[in-house]
């Protein structure tokens, strides 16, 4: 699971263009929206545009658990790799 955390902080840094953050710097347990990273909507939907080409891992729009999913790398990676293996 590490390995999928490192490689999604370095897909973070990479699809969001964030200069001024490297992949070291995200603690996979952080929050990555308002506190945190402070990320927003639009670079939600960008993330998971980039976590689908990457790893073929669709996420629905109105999916209730889309809060949880993105709320840190931790459990970012947690549903990539649930997905993945279904």
């Amino acid at each position: 699971m590490e390995a999928l955390e490192q490689t999604l902080k370095e897909l973070i840094v990479e699809s969001l263009m964030l200069d001024d953050v490297t992949p070291a710097q995200i603690e996979s347990s952080a929050p990555l929206f308002v506190e945190g990273l402070g990320l927003d909507s639009i670079d939600a939907l960008e993330l998971a545009m980039a976590i689908e080409k990457r790893f073929g891992v669709k996420f629905a729009p109105d999916d209730d658990r889309n809060r949880q999913i993105f709320s840190s790398v931790k459990n970012l990676a947690a549903y990539v790799a649930q997905e993945t293996r279904s």
